[in-house]
């Protein structure tokens, strides 16, 4: 049975993490947004941890409702496969279509790992030189800014519409799948600018390639201290997304233990806090049951603002 085990083949019943395993890690985005860049923060710790080697999958689509679809109607409740988990697209892919019919109490939520503020981004070589240009434009202009977001139902694409609610300026959005996509297309002056993640594009911030505009903090950013905040520019918004790990309803407790046991000792690492901040990923580690609270509340709040808003979008 140690054999089985060691080559990944342990029992159901038994389904405890042994090296060797393989373990699958879905991705709903395609590569080089935020999920990849929380895969490739975290799983490098974890899989020292619990001995086992973290093969990503990615599917890419419908703000990742395939890849959620899949985890928590067709997938074995093993703990050999788990799923990166964004919010809030997470809930708002059914609180914002009817015809997605998985829901959070469907998947054993296992840990957030970041809350990554939103922030808006430019070309290095584009005419907006500031946020306020940008939104002056947009103001004169209703319509014919073109914005990129991750997605309808993403955390951009509601921070786009919150925005628009707060300042009374209307851009054209445009959804592409991924974060990663969105500022490869404003880097390539494809649009105008992407409402993104600070922690997804602060490399290409470093590297000169993005000028940041606004972050969508209370507070100005440490790692970006010239970058005033959306509320400074008098747009009372406050947004960004929240991604970690989730897995089918009905994981075995053994296994699921174990990937909280390891994961709490990935978040007290000082070498893996330093690479988050590095990164300008800002660490927000709730394990278990208190990660499941949050997705609940996130939830309610959602939905609360798309009955507030969903009438207007769909004349759009």
């Amino acid at each position: 049975m140690a054999a089985m085990a060691a080559a990944g083949f342990a029992p159901t019943a038994q389904a405890q993490y042994a090296p060797g395993n393989e373990v699958t890690v879905l991705q709903g985005f395609k590569a080089g947004g935020g999920s990849d860049a929380l895969a490739q923060l975290v799983q490098p710790y974890l899989a020292k941890e619990l001995g086992v080697d973290f093969v990503n999958q990615y599917i890419p689509g419908a703000t990742g409702a395939i890849a959620w679809t899949r985890l928590a109607k067709q997938t074995k409740s093993d703990g050999r496969t788990v799923s990166i988990t964004n919010t809030p697209m997470l809930m708002t892919n059914y609180i914002m279509n009817d015809s997605i019919t998985y829901n959070i109490d469907e998947l054993e939520p296992l840990a957030n790992v970041v809350t990554d503020p939103g922030i808006i981004v430019v070309a290095k070589d584009s005419k907006y030189q500031t946020a306020q240009q940008l939104l002056d434009d947009a103001k004169a202009n209703p319509g014919k800014v073109t914005v990129g977001n991750s997605g309808v139902g993403g955390d951009d694409y509601f921070s786009s519409i919150m925005i628009e609610k707060a300042s009374g300026i209307s851009f054209q959005k445009v959804p592409f799948q991924g974060d990663g996509p969105s500022w490869q297309a404003a880097m390539g002056g494809k649009i105008s600018a992407s409402f993104n993640n600070l922690g997804i594009t602060f490399p290409q911030i470093k590297a000169g390639n993005l000028r940041p505009l606004a972050v969508f903090t209370e507070e100005r950013v440490p790692d970006l201290p010239d970058v005033p905040t959306l509320k400074e520019l008098g747009i009372d918004v406050v947004a960004g997304s929240s991604r970690g790990y989730s897995a089918p309803k009905g994981i075995p407790a053994e296994a699921k233990q174990q990937f909280l046991d390891a994961m709490k000792k990935v978040a007290a690492n000082p070498s893996f806090q330093k690479d988050a901040k590095d990164r300008a990923m800002v660490l927000d580690v709730k394990l278990g049951d208190d990660y499941k609270t949050y997705l609940e509340r996130q939830q309610v709040q959602f939905k609360e603002i798309w009955d507030e808003i969903k009438d207007e979008v769909k004349k759009n």
